[in-house]
């Protein structure tokens, strides 16, 4: 099994890379920091194949995917989890440098890694695209605007592969984390690490593991079983009632 993991250099997809590495798979671990990259390989040895690589840029996407090594080059897996936030102010004053950031990774990046691999995939008549969404692409919150908008795009994405995949053998599902923690929110508070601490005071989020677990555990069913969507929170965590501004 051949696994191409994006975001590989942190959180999920750190997680991820470790959990198929230990069962033996060869990992295509995909992110912007070599360093990190470098690291994961030390740990996990020769299965893995870092590859520095920003998703935002189609012409390197492109380039890396015809590019990998004869051992590496049958992708059966594809797990897109590159994605951020960044900002939690209104729509009215939100930074637009930092939507363009979240719209070109979690939306463009996300189609690029995908058309790039997708074709093989239908060729061989095999594999899996999983799809790392957010229940904030169901759920809206003050300050999720565009966040949420790039994660709802996930979901129908996700949904309107499998239509286009129909008659072959080829998977598509789509994971939705609810609060977890991992680097999300110091990213989001662009550093702050005090106030990206204090999300998650009290409480016992998911963990990376968690995620890289329900990964393995929907490309190891049957290949009869399609896995369309899976959202998950924290018991911590529930849905908030409507918000009403009295006069």
């Amino acid at each position: 099994m051949i696994v191409f993991v994006t975001g590989a250099t942190a959180g999920f997809g750190a997680a991820i890379a470790r959990r198929f590495a230990a069962d033996g798979a060869r990992v295509v671990a995909a992110g912007r920091r070599g360093d990190r990259l470098q690291a994961l390989r030390e740990e996990l040895g020769t299965r893995l194949l870092p590859l520095e690589l920003d998703v935002r840029d189609r012409a390197a996407v492109d380039a890396a995917v015809a590019g990998l090594p004869a051992e590496f080059a049958e992708v059966d897996i594809l797990v897109n989890n590159a994605g951020l936030a960044q900002g939690l102010h209104p729509a009215q004053t939100a930074d637009l440098d930092d939507w363009d950031r979240m719209i070109d990774t979690n939306i463009k990046g996300l189609t690029y890694c995908t058309r790039a691999l997708l074709p093989g995939m239908v060729a061989r008549n095999r594999g899996h695209v999983v799809n790392i969404g957010s229940v904030a692409g169901e759920w809206p919150y003050p300050g999720g605007n565009v966040y949420g908008g790039t994660k709802a795009f996930v979901r129908q994405f996700s949904l309107n592969l499998i239509a286009d995949l129909l008659g072959t053998r080829v998977r598509v599902s789509e994971i939705e984390p609810g609060m977890a923690e991992t680097e999300f929110s110091l990213v989001r508070f662009h550093g702050d690490a005090a106030r990206a601490g204090a999300v998650y005071s009290g409480i016992k989020p998911l963990s990376a593991e968690d995620i890289a677990d329900t990964v393995h555990w929907i490309v190891s069913r049957p290949p009869h079983v399609n896995i369309n969507t899976i959202s998950l929170m924290p018991v911590n965590q529930s849905f908030a009632g409507f918000t009403i501004k009295r006069e």
